[in-house]
């Protein structure tokens, strides 16, 4: 018998049965590429015509499954549409491997928590999907490819069964493999999941993530799980409510995440306390929220090096409003670059993707820059690409309330190109 966590992370996204085990008009042939079929030997005769029409009609087939996984990830799989997958499907992902539909649907009902085991064990289970690619038709000597699907997801689950109620997070890659036939018309086959912190192998294009992500021993799995379950101790109190973001990848050091527009304040500093207090008497009033963000260009050495410039975020854009950032507050719009306010003024940033490296340590200049070049070099590794002229400077950010005590939590942040990263 599974442990409850082994099955948890068992149903991280598997899903699906099919009802039929008719053998499909097709010959299938598996190559690279795909799962490939020509037409028995009694249609040989088969117009160009009838083949285009006959391909289409698969493209067709394989939009509406996209469609309907998108819709399965949304309800987190309440319900699942049967029909689409194979009834002994496979499914395998860095902690275990199982097969067949019920099985499966077994462990993605506790992990929701619609059986009683799951209502015991886990809190606020939900998937976030990021997109659905892949599954092309394309012809070769004569036949026809399906391509893999690929869904690129966060996962997230609340341990409540433990005192301290950690939080589990994983984000990755489900790979389904197709073939023609079953109820719809295509069938899903086969699923593969791989996870961002632990399948990514180094110096592969990220444009193909079959062959990016690669199978490690479970071991490294365990491991990765169960050092997201460690008691965090005792943490420093935060200055204020965060800037809310979308998490698109829990890779191996860092993260990447997705950021609304927003409106703040910002100013020169020479000194970071003179900055905060600048900040802090000019937002009286207007709830800022954190982070508090630093930017400090590389340029010790020259004869007039840039300002410093720190940043506080006010208001935020919300889903469905757009990219752009929002008008700010009329109170501080009224006041800044004014007066005593001379050196504060509005700051506005569009969405964006960002990576982002968490340090511990006191924010100071070596440990910041450190923190910046470990950073820089994962996304090398992995195949991501910063906004061109971010190594110009360093941007770092402070969550804490000044003074507080406790573990305190910084971040290196690195801004990410657009194409320079598979969201």
């Amino acid at each position: 018998m599974k442990s409850p966590t082994i099955v948890l992370l068992a149903a991280s996204i598997g899903c699906g049965a099919a009802f039929s085990n008719t053998r499909p008009p097709f010959a299938v042939v598996r190559s690279p590429r795909g799962i490939l079929f020509s037409t028995a030997a009694d249609a040989q005769s088969t117009t160009t015509s009838d083949a285009g029409s006959q391909t289409q009609q698969l493209a067709d087939t394989v939009s509406k499954l996209k469609r309907v996984l998108t819709q399965e990830y949304l309800s987190f799989f309440n319900p699942m549409v049967d029909s689409w997958y194979k009834k002994d499907v496979t499914f395998d992902d860095p902690l275990t491997s199982l097969s067949g539909v019920d099985s499966y649907r077994n462990n993605v009902d506790m992990l929701a928590g619609r059986t009683l085991l799951g209502k015991l064990l886990f809190d606020g289970a939900g998937i976030n999907l990021h997109s659905v690619t892949g599954g092309e038709i394309t012809g070769e000597n004569g036949s026809v490819a399906i391509g893999d699907v690929v869904t690129r997801w966060t996962l997230r689950m609340t341990l409540k069964v433990l005192p301290w109620k950690p939080e589990a997070v994983f984000s990755g890659i489900s790979v389904y493999k197709l073939q023609p036939g079953g109820k719809e018309g295509v069938t899903i086959v086969g699923q593969t999941d791989y996870w961002d912190s632990i399948n990514i192998k180094e110096g592969m294009d990220p444009s193909v993530p079959q062959t990016q992500y690669q199978k490690v021993a479970k071991s490294e799995a365990v491991a990765d799980f169960l050092g997201q379950l460690k008691p965090g101790g005792f943490q420093a109190a935060a200055a204020a409510p965060e800037l809310p973001y979308l998490l698109l990848r829990r890779g191996d050091g860092y993260e990447v995440r997705k950021y609304p527009g927003f409106v703040g304040i910002e100013t020169p500093y020479m000194r970071r306390d003179f900055g905060f207090e600048g900040l802090g008497a000019f937002a009286n009033g207007l709830d800022p929220l954190a982070p508090s963000l630093m930017q400090v260009y590389n340029d010790d050495d020259d004869a007039e090096p840039k300002d410093k410039m720190m940043t506080w975020p006010l208001r935020f854009t919300n889903p469905g409003e757009g990219s752009d950032a929002p008008a700010p507050p009329p109170a501080a719009e009224e006041k800044a670059g004014k007066g005593q306010w001379k050196s504060v003024s509005l700051a506005t940033r569009p969405e964006r993707i960002v990576a982002v490296r968490t340090f511990t340590d006191a924010a100071m200049g070596p440990v910041v820059r450190n923190a910046d070049r470990e950073l820089r070099a994962m996304l090398k590794r992995d195949g991501l690409a910063p906004k061109d002229g971010s190594e110009d400077y360093v941007v770092f950010a402070q969550y804490d309330a000044v003074h507080s005590m406790g573990t305190r939590r910084s971040e290196a942040w690195i801004e990410l190109k657009d194409g320079g990263h598979p969201f």
